[in-house]
C-alpha cells in the first residue's frame, strides 16, 4: 500500500469516502462452526493441488456496508496434509489500525484426525508486521492448538470498519493455497440523503465461475470451486494485478454512458476542487517575487519554486498526532493556498496545489495531474474507477517542454516522480474535465548506486579500505523516505545492512560519516570502513581474487527455469562500481579475465579488470531500462542473469613477482 494513498487527504465526496481499505479477504457471517466431515478428515491429499502441504476446504466472506460501522466476517476451514502444513495453525489475520479498523469475535478449533476437537481458548495479540519496503501493518495473531497433519482446523472472526465511512470493498479470491470451495456476499450502502451507488468490476476469476450478481434483495454474491493456489515470485508485477479478484466502487456518477462521460465529469468536479483551493492569485504574485529574480531562467525560476515548496512542512509525513496534540498545537485545516503559504504548513496534496499556484503566478502554464499509484494495482480507465486515482502532481511546461513535479512527495528531486506514479496514465485537468496523458519515466541513469572502494589486499586474503556508496535520484528518495523518523542508530544500521547485502562474502562494514537525509537533490551518500575476511584464496603459489565483490544482489535473481507471472521492476536504475586494490609487496597481477559487454539494449553488463601500475582496477556496471517484461521473454531476461553471474565469478590470477603466469 503506497504511503503517499495512505497519508494524503481525499477530496470525492461529502461523504468521505476513504480509499485504503485493506485488500485482504476479511470475515465471513458465522453463526457457529460447520458440523465436522468425516470425508474431510479422511482426506490425504488433493488432486487438484498435488504436492500442497494444506488446502482451504472452505471460506466465506460477507460485507455489511450498510450500518453506522461497517464490518466484514470471515471463515476459513483448512486441511492440513503435511507435516509443513502445520504453520497455517499459526494464524494472522491483518488490519490497519490506524484506519480505525479492529478484529472482534475471533473464534478458532481444531478437528483432530480421530474428529476429537479442540477449542482455542487463549488470547489474540496484536503484532507489527514488516513487509517489504517497510510497510508496516497490524495482525491479530494466535496459534490453533493441537493442530498436525490431518487435522482441519478453522476460524471466524469479525472486522470492523471506521464508524461513519465507506470503504473500497473488495473479494480476493486467490490465496497461497488452494480453496475447494468459496462464497462471497456484499450488502452495500444505501442513502437516502445522496445518491451514491456501487459498481463492480472483477478479474481472473477461475474456470466455470459466474460473475457476481446482485439479487432481489440487492446483496451481490459469487460463489467459486477450485480456486487455484497464488503462486508469488520475485520481481512480479502487483499481487492485486495478478490475483482473482471482485472491486466493488462506491460513486456518484453512476449514470455515466461510457467511459468518456464519467472522467469527464469526474475530471470537472476535481478540476473544480483544485481551482478552488489555489485560486488566490494576488497573494501568489506576491510570494513568487520573494522567490525568483526576474533575470532567471524559466529554468532556473521553476526550480527555485520547487525548492520553496518543498520547504512548507510536510503533514503528509509526520508521525499521526493524538487529538490533545492537535487541540495543543492549534493547527487550522487551510482553505486555501494562501493559508498554506503564510501558515507555512500543509498536507502533500496542498503542498502540490502551492506549487501550481506558484508556477502560474510565475507566468508558467500548469495543470494538475491524477494519477494512478501503481504499487498495487495496474489502472484501467475503462473501469471507471475514479477512486484508484490516488495520486497527484503537476505538470509545467517549461521551454516547450513538460516537466513533471511532485513537491508533495517528500525527497523527490525535481524533475522526477516517486516511482509508483512514472510511466502510467493520467488525467491532466483542465474546465473541460480533462485530457489522459502518460507520466513520465525516468532513465536508468536518473537513479543509480555507484560504489567505490579502496582497498588493499593482505598477505592473508582480506581485502580491507574505504567504501564509498552514492546513492542518487529514485535510490536516494526511497531510503530518505523509509527512514524518515528513525534516528542515528538505526539509519547506520540500515546502511550497513545494504553495503553487506552487495557483498556475496561475510564481511565487516562500519559507517564513517553523516549522510545527508534532510535533502531532496543531492545524492546520499555513505561512507565505510570496510574488511572482506578471506577474499582472496590460495592455490599452490598464485591466489585467486573473484572480480565481483559487489555482484550478490544478481547472484540471487531469476535462478528458476519456469516463469509464472510477467516480470515487474520498480524503476530503470543502474549500478555501477569502481573498484581499485592494492597488490602486497612482492606480488603482482598474473592474468585478467576477459573484457565482459552484454548489451541487451534494455539490459546493460559491462566489467573490466585492468593492471593499473602495480594495483589492480576493476570497473563494473550493471544498468536496467525495463519497468514491465512479458513472462514469454523471461527466457532471455534470465539468460542475460546468467551471464551477469559468470562474469562476476570470474577470477584473477595473483602471483609472486617473477613466477611464470599460467594460461
Amino acid at each position: 500500500m503506497s504511503l503517499r494513498r495512505c497519508l494524503r487527504s481525499f477530496l470525492w465526496t461529502p461523504l468521505l469516502i476513504l480509499l485504503v481499505a485493506f485488500c485482504y479477504a476479511v470475515p465471513a457471517k458465522a453463526e457457529g462452526f460447520q458440523p465436522v466431515n468425516p470425508d474431510e478428515l479422511k482426506m490425504t491429499a488433493e488432486p487438484q493441488a498435488p504436492g500442497a502441504p494444506a488446502i482451504i476446504l472452505y471460506r466465506q466472506v460477507d460485507r455489511d456496508d450498510t450500518g453506522h460501522t461497517a464490518h466484514e466476517n470471515d471463515y476459513f476451514r483448512i486441511k492440513i496434509l503435511k507435516e509443513e502444513g502445520r504453520k497455517y495453525a499459526n494464524v494472522e489475520i491483518p488490519f490497519f489500525k490506524e484506519n480505525g479498523n479492529n478484529i472482534v469475535n475471533i473464534r478458532a478449533r481444531t478437528i483432530r484426525p480421530d474428529g476429537s476437537i479442540a477449542n482455542f481458548e487463549g488470547k489474540a495479540f496484536d503484532k507489527t508486521i514488516v513487509k517489504a519496503k517497510g510497510m508496516k501493518y497490524m495482525a491479530k495473531t494466535f496459534t490453533l492448538p493441537d493442530a498436525q497433519a490431518g487435522s482441519v482446523i478453522e476460524y471466524y472472526y469479525t472486522l470492523n470498519l471506521a464508524e461513519d465511512f465507506v470503504f473500497d470493498s473488495h473479494w480476493i479470491l486467490s490465496d497461497e493455497l488452494f480453496t475447494k470451495s468459496a462464497k462471497f456476499s456484499l450488502k452495500p450502502y444505501a442513502s437516502d440523503y445522496s445518491h451514491m451507488h456501487v459498481r463492480w468490476s472483477w478479474e481472473r476469476l477461475p474456470a466455470g465461475t459466474e460473475r457476481p450478481k446482485e439479487g432481489p434483495d440487492h446483496i451481490v454474491r459469487l460463489q467459486a470451486q477450485n480456486i487455484p493456489a497464488f503462486q508469488t515470485e520475485d520481481f512480479m508485477p502487483p499481487e492485486n494485478e495478478l490475483k482473482s479478484r471482485v472491486d466493488f466502487t462506491y460513486t456518484e456518477d453512476f449514470d455515466a454512458k461510457d467511459a468518456a462521460q464519467f472522467w469527464k465529469s469526474r475530471g470537472k468536479k476535481l478540476n473544480g476542487f483544485v481551482e478552488g483551493f489555489t485560486g488566490k492569485s494576488k497573494a501568489m504574485e506576491q510570494a513568487v517575487a520573494q522567490i525568483v529574480l526576474a533575470n532567471d531562467s524559466p529554468d532556473v525560476k521553476l526550480q527555485k519554486i520547487y525548492a520553496r515548496a518543498q520547504q512548507i512542512r510536510n503533514t503528509s509525513y509526520e508521525l499521526r498526532k493524538t487529538e490533545q496534540e492537535q487541540k495543543r498545537e492549534k493547527e487550522k485545516q487551510n482553505s486555501n493556498v494562501e493559508d498554506v503559504w503564510k501558515r507555512g504548513y500543509g498536507n502533500g496534496r496542498e503542498i502540490n496545489w502551492l506549487f501550481l499556484a506558484l508556477a502560474r503566478a510565475a507566468g508558467f502554464e500548469a495543470h494538475v495531474i491524477y494519477a494512478s499509484d501503481r504499487r498495487n494495482y495496474f489502472f484501467n480507465p475503462a473501469l471507471m474507477d475514479a477512486h484508484k486515482l490516488d495520486s497527484d502532481l503537476v505538470v509545467v511546461k517549461v521551454d516547450g517542454k513538460d516537466v513533471f513535479c511532485d513537491p508533495g512527495a517528500a525527497f523527490t528531486p525535481y524533475g522526477m516522480l516517486m516511482w509508483p506514479e512514472t510511466g502510467v496514465p493520467g488525467l491532466r485537468l483542465d474546465k473541460d474535465g480533462g485530457t489522459w496523458i502518460q507520466t513520465m519515466m525516468s532513465d536508468s541513469s536518473a537513479s543509480r548506486v555507484l560504489r567505490k572502494a579502496d582497498l588493499t589486499l593482505a598477505e592473508s586474503g582480506d581485502v580491507e579500505g574505504k567504501l564509498t556508496i552514492t546513492y542518487t535520484g529514485l535510490e536516494a528518495m526511497e531510503k530518505r523516505v523509509e527512514e524518515l523518523h528513525e534516528d542515528e542508530a538505526d539509519r547506520k544500521k540500515f546502511l550497513e545492512d545494504q553495503a553487506k547485502d552487495y557483498i556475496p562474502a561475510a564481511s565487516e562494514l562500519e559507517l564513517t560519516n553523516k549522510p545527508d537525509w534532510t535533502s531532496s537533490t543531492p545524492p546520499l551518500v555513505a561512507e565505510f570502513k570496510v574488511k572482506i575476511p578471506g577474499w582472496v584464496a590460495g592455490a599452490g603459489r598464485r591466489a585467486l581474487l573473484p572480480v565481483g565483490i559487489f555482484s550478490a544482489d544478481e547472484k540471487r535473481v531469476f535462478e528458476h527455469t519456469d516463469r509464472v507471472h510477467p516480470i515487474y521492476f520498480e524503476f530503470p536504475s543502474q549500478k555501477e562500481d569502481d573498484v581499485t586494490i592494492s597488490l602486497p609487496l612482492g606480488w603482482e597481477i598474473g592474468s585478467l579475465p576477459p573484457v565482459q559487454n552484454l548489451d541487451a539494449k534494455a539490459a546493460v553488463y559491462t566489467l573490466k579488470a585492468e593492471n593499473s601500475k602495480g594495483s589492480l582496477h576493476l570497473s563494473r556496471k550493471l544498468g536496467l531500462n525495463i519497468m514491465l517484461l512479458d513472462q514469454k521473454y523471461y527466457a532471455a531476461l534470465r539468460n542475460f542473469f546468467q551471464a551477469v553471474r559468470t562474469g562476476d565469478e570470474e577470477q584473477i590470477v595473483l602471483q609472486p613477482i617473477g613466477a611464470t603466469a599460467s594460461k
